[in-house]
């Protein structure tokens, strides 16, 4: 079992940074594939990056250059550095883990982070 704790969203103007936190706890955190997701009223939920076991990262098109996913293993805490912010990047924000980054389903969910970006 792991359980996920998001922190770190806000409101911020379009260009603006923000920095958002996932602590974890429970089972072998090292092991997992981790990942960032968000989505917006109306829309559908999409991975916006994901980090492996051994550090390797990917991202979606439209927050690469923007975003960066990093995690301390000895804090258990998984971070998305976003920066030029943009008011499409407006959502829910959702830390999640799966042993597969690759796979379609991702077991263990934070209750997500809210971020507003005003034009």
């Amino acid at each position: 079992q792991v359980q996920l704790v998001e922190s770190g969203g806000g409101s911020v103007q379009a260009g603006g940074s923000l920095r958002l936190s996932c602590a974890v706890s429970g089972d072998t955190y090292g092991s997992y594939c981790m990942g960032w997701f968000r989505q917006a009223p109306g829309k559908e939920r999409e991975v916006v990056a994901h980090i492996d076991a051994a550090g390797w990262t990917s991202y979606a098109d439209s927050v690469k250059g923007r975003f960066t996913i990093s995690k301390d293993n000895p804090k258990n805490t998984l971070y998305l550095q976003m920066n030029s912010l943009e008011p499409e990047d407006s959502a829910m924000y959702y830390c999640a883990a799966t042993g597969d980054c690759y796979s379609d389903y991702w077991a263990y969910w934070g209750q997500g982070t809210q971020v507003t970006v005003s034009s």
